[in-house]
C-alpha cells in the first residue's frame, strides 16, 4: 500500500473464490450500495479491516496452481519492477514463482519475501502470525500491568513494522538496481522485526543482562512518566527530566518543597522512590477533570497527553487541520473514509487514486494489458483459472 501512496501501479493476485483472507474479518464492514456493480454482487461486504490496507490497488484473481495460472503470474513478473510474497518459506519455489524462477524471467527484479521467520534457521517453515511472534519475541512479556498476565498490543504492531521494515528495504532494492542492473531477493520477517522493536529492551539485556519485565504505562527509568488517572478519565505525564519536574511540581502539583526533596531532587531518586511520588501525584490529579489539567498543562514545558478513546481520536484538531482522513468514492460501498497516507512531500499529501478494490476487480483490465483476447479471458473463468 506504501508503495501504491507513492504512485507504483500495485496489482494484488488473490485466490480466485474468497481472495484475500482479511476480506472475510467482519463485521464491521462498509454497507452495500443498490449501485453496487452486478458482476460482485456475490460477494460478501467490504470488511472495515481490507479497506484498511487495500487503498491504490487493483486485484485480480489467478489460480496460479494451474499451469495458465501460472503463466498469467510468469507474464506480470516479467513486466515488474517488484513482486512482494508472503507465502511459508520454499511454497512459491514449488510452484515456479521462488526467487530463482523469477530472476530467470527479469533479472532486475526486486523480490521481497515476507516471512513469519525467515528463509533459514529451524523455523523457516512455521507460519507468520503477528499475536504469536509478539509471544514469542518478548513484546507481549514486557506489555502489561506489573502485576497482571502479558497482553498483546492493540493493534497488529509487528505486522505493521514488518510491512514498514519490508518497504524500506523495498526501496533500497530499486537504488541499488538502478546502480547494478541487478535485481535483488529481500528476506523479511516478523521475528527478526520484531526481536528488532524491541529496541533499548534489548539492548538493556544485551548489554547488563537486565531482563525486561512489565511497567503498565509506567516507564522502568524515569519517573513520573506514566498515565495517571482524573476525576473523570486519564492523562499521560511525561517529566523526563529534573527542569519538567520542577515546573511539574510547582505549577501543577502545588508543591514547590518536592524538587528539593532529596528523594525526589534527581530522577535517580524519583525512581527509588518511585511509589510514594506516584500515589501524590494521583491523589492530586484525582481532585480535578481531566479537562482541568490539560488546560493547566498547555504551554507549561511538561510532556502530556490525554487518554482518547478513537472517537476523540479522530476528533483531534491536528486531523481536521492536516486532513489525516480521506474520503473515496467505493463501487459496492459509496463513500467510505479511510485514513490518508501519513507522509507529506513538499507540503503536499500524495492523493487516494483509487478506493480499495473489490475482488477481481481488475482482472479483465490486467489481462487485456497483458495481451490476453476477450476470448480468452473468457475461457479461462469459464475453467475457473480466473
Amino acid at each position: 500500500m506504501l508503495l501504491a501512496d507513492l504512485g507504483a501501479d500495485v496489482i494484488k493476485v488473490e485466490e480466485v473464490s474468497r481472495g484475500d483472507d482479511t476480506r472475510s474479518w467482519y463485521p464491521p464492514a462498509a454497507p452495500l450500495v443498490d449501485s453496487a456493480p452486478e458482476e460482485a454482487a456475490h460477494l460478501p461486504p467490504e470488511s472495515a479491516y481490507f479497506l484498511a490496507v487495500n487503498r491504490n490497488k487493483r486485484s485480480i484473481t489467478v489460480n496460479f496452481k494451474q499451469p495458465e495460472g501460472l503463466a498469467i503470474v510468469h507474464k506480470l513478473v516479467k513486466q515488474a519492477d517488484v513482486l512482494v510474497e508472503n507465502f511459508v518459506s520454499g511454497k512459491l519455489a514449488e510452484m515456479g514463482l521462488g526467487w530463482e524462477d523469477c530472476r530467470q524471467l527479469n533479472p532486475r527484479l526486486v523480490y521481497a519475501s515476507i516471512t513469519g521467520y525467515g528463509q533459514t534457521g529451524p523455523f523457516r517453515k512455521a507460519a507468520g502470525y503477528d499475536v504469536i511472534v509478539e509471544a514469542e519475541a518478548g513484546l507481549m512479556h514486557i506489555t502489561g500491568e506489573p502485576d497482571g498476565p502479558p497482553c498483546k498490543v492493540g493493534v497488529a504492531a509487528t505486522d505493521v513494522a514488518t510491512g514498514l521494515y519490508a518497504h524500506g528495504a523495498i526501496m533500497a532494492g530499486l537504488l541499488s538496481r538502478e546502480k547494478t542492473g541487478q535485481g535483488v531477493w529481500i528476506d523479511c520477517n516478523l521475528f527478526e522485526s520484531q526481536l528488532a522493536g524491541l529496541a533499548n529492551i534489548a539492548s538493556n539485556y544485551l548489554i547488563a543482562g537486565q531482563e525486561g519485565s512489565r511497567h503498565g504505562t509506567a516507564h522502568p527509568s524515569i519517573v513520573p512518566y506514566q498515565v495517571f488517572p482524573c476525576r473523570d478519565g486519564f492523562i499521560m505525564i511525561g517529566a523526563g527530566n529534573d527542569k519538567q519536574f520542577k515546573l511539574f511540581a510547582e505549577r501543577i502539583l502545588d508543591r514547590p518543597d518536592l524538587p528539593a526533596d532529596p528523594k525526589f531532587s534527581t530522577n535517580k531518586s524519583r525512581v527509588a522512590n518511585r511509589q510514594e511520588l506516584v500515589d501524590l501525584i494521583t491523589e492530586t490529579l484525582q481532585k480535578e477533570g481531566r479537562d482541568h489539567w490539560i488546560e493547566k498543562l498547555t504551554g507549561l514545558g511538561v510532556p502530556f497527553g490525554p487518554i482518547n478513546n478513537i472517537h476523540q481520536t479522530f476528533a483531534h484538531p491536528q486531523v481536521a487541520a492536516r486532513q489525516m482522513v480521506t474520503e473515496v468514492e467505493h463501487p459496492r460501498s459509496g463513500k467510505i473514509k479511510l485514513v490518508s497516507p501519513a507522509v507529506t512531500y513538499n507540503g503536499k499529501r500524495m492523493p487516494v487514486r483509487r478506493p480499495p478494490p473489490y475482488l477481481s476487480q481488475h482482472t479483465t483490465e490486467v489481462l487485456t494489458e497483458l495481451g490476453y483476447s476477450g476470448q480468452q479471458i473468457a475461457e479461462l473463468k469459464e475453467k475457473k483459472i480466473i
